[in-house]
């Protein structure tokens, strides 16, 4: 079970954002992941498209797989480790899909910037709890 309360209680880094942010903050970029992987998939429909294919499922799976991990476990040293590995594969999806398609990459770039905050804030509570 997840447990949204205990979040409330941990010391928090500096430039945490209130609760409320991340609702709307998500539900944006996850239309700009879904956007991106239906342009890059569009895109040249002759090209081998595996290797991004493959980049932004194991990035999707460390991204769902965060929020029970930091929530419902409590083990936020495993969280980030999860977001570090994260880091990584969105990087690594970012260029992937900016080979087939620029405009798909760019559209993964907010998405990256919150994945480095996101990376802040669970090393911040990492290092303060």
């Amino acid at each position: 079970m997840l447990d949204f309360n205990w979040y409330k209680e941990l010391a928090k880094p500096w430039l945490s954002p209130p609760s409320w942010v991340f609702t709307p903050v998500w539900t944006i970029l996850y239309i700009m992941i879904f956007s991106a992987l239906a342009v890059y998939l569009v895109k040249y429909r002759w090209m081998d498209k595996s290797h991004g294919i493959m980049w932004f499922a194991v990035q999707m799976l460390l991204n769902i797989i965060w929020t029970p991990v930091f929530f419902g476990l409590k083990n936020i040293g495993l969280a980030l480790v999860i977001v570090l590995l994260l880091d990584y594969t969105v990087f690594r999806t970012i260029r992937s899909f900016y080979d087939v398609s620029a405009v798909a990459g760019r559209l993964l770039l907010p998405y990256f910037v919150w994945i480095l905050f996101a990376t802040y804030l669970t090393a911040g509570m990492f290092f303060l709890n």
